[in-house]
């Protein structure tokens, strides 16, 4: 039997098992925030060990996560030496948003409807802790002749950042791989994606009676202004369109607002926060600079009224490396094989902790379980979802190519 033909054998006969465990792990919550997390991994360490493996259990400490607002993190790696040669490291996250409202199944339940399999981390990124575990136990059931090491990383702070997740274990030298593979969402070998800004601007004024609003210095107002700005900037970001297919324009969004003391007091201080995502093409300082130009502009006018701005978050842009297409191209053969249609590379236009790999000079693609789009997966929404014939189908395209990237 052909290690191709041995690899199919193996998850031909373990379907059922890979859809027991995203049950088992869509049955831990694991939402962050509040991002109290250890519990899962400790659920996923014990379905890794039943698998046959090795499983590194390393945690954050306390103080780390707390300043990266998480209360327990515990990063899992689990190692295989097939012999001397490169190694791939394989990561997924296992911390999750809040289920919200309007779902028709449990969340955390693994409901398995018409093919579908239901429940918050289904699609993202649940779902490929499994395709990756058994992608790789069905590589050493095979006995394949291979020459290198697959790491599993299943980290858990992906929903605020990566920090203390893939970037985390890079820094502490618990892992240095030479390609990784990133959690995936959709039918496309994903090369780029875009960066994200976070940024917090506090504008103050002074408080005074509703019935003397000029002894005051109105913060609401001069927010107004900058709000005014803000959107009429991002009128203009449309005409920037990124080379990479399927990321397009970069984007803005205000999505929090905070202010005021009472309706009959003027507001001594408002706080936004605002979302700038950042294409592949934009340098991500210039991005920062033209805003806090932008911002600082648009109160100039206003007396007694002072800004503070401060970067919350700042999540370079995902670009292919020299190397990249050593991971690619198999995953867009095999999938395009297994799926019976061709699947592209492509960007996507949000962000994710792959960037910390590229950023340690690692080439990095993301693919794994999902259907044609993240929309049809529901991420991030009521009723996320995974097809289970598309869990089956990675696993087994992930299991190929680590086969021939691997091969001797």
């Amino acid at each position: 039997m052909s290690g191709n033909d041995a690899i199919s054998d193996f998850l031909a006969r373990t379907g059922d098992d890979r859809i027991r465990m995203l049950q088992a792990l869509v049955q831990v919550p694991s939402d962050n925030p509040p991002g109290d997390c250890a519990p899962h991994a400790a659920r996923t360490a014990e379905l890794m060990t039943a698998l046959g493996f090795d499983v590194e259990q390393h945690s954050v400490p306390a103080r780390l996560c707390a300043e990266n607002g998480m209360v327990s993190v515990t990063n899992l790696v689990i190692r295989h030496r097939f012999g001397g040669g490169a190694t791939v490291a394989l990561n997924a996250h296992g911390d999750v948003v809040a289920p919200g409202q309007g779902w028709s199944q449990d969340p955390y339940a693994g409901t398995v409807v018409d093919g579908w399999l239901y429940g918050r981390g289904a699609a993202v990124s649940k779902s490929d802790f499994v395709t990756y575990a058994y992608a790789l136990k069905s590589l050493v059931q095979s006995n394949t002749p291979l020459a290198g090491t697959v790491e599993l990383h299943f980290t858990y702070d992906e929903e605020v950042g990566g920090v203390i997740g893939p970037k985390w274990l890079i820094d502490e030298g618990i892992t240095a791989p030479d390609f990784a593979i990133g959690a995936g969402f959709s039918h496309a070998v994903v090369t780029g994606h875009n960066g994200c800004l976070h940024l917090e601007i506090v504008v103050s004024g002074r408080s005074a009676h509703a019935a003397k609003p000029e002894t005051g210095h109105d913060a609401l107002e001069a927010a107004t202004a900058i709000l005014s700005a803000l959107y009429s900037d991002r009128k203009a970001l449309a005409g920037q369109v990124s080379a990479f297919p399927g990321i397009g324009s970069p984007q803005l969004n205000v999505g929090l607002i905070n202010g005021g003391i009472n309706t009959n007091v003027v507001p001594d201080q408002v706080t936004l926060r605002l979302d700038r995502r950042i294409i592949p093409e934009e340098n991500p300082a210039d991005v920062e600079l033209y805003l806090r130009a932008l911002i600082s502009s648009a109160i100039s006018g206003y007396s007694g009224i002072s800004i503070e701005i401060s970067q919350v978050l700042l999540a370079v842009p995902l670009t292919p490396l020299e190397g990249t297409d050593r991971l690619a191209e198999p995953l867009m053969r095999y999938a395009s094989e297994q799926f019976g249609e061709q699947v592209p590379c492509a960007g996507v236009p949000l962000y994710t902790d792959a960037r910390h790999y590229a950023a340690a000079g690692i080439p990095t693609v993301l693919y794994g379980a999902g259907p044609h789009s993240i929309e049809a997966a529901n991420a991030h929404r009521a009723d996320e979802r995974v097809p289970v014939a598309d869990l089956h189908g990675a696993t087994e395209v992930v299991a190929r190519a680590l086969a021939e990237i691997l091969s001797i």
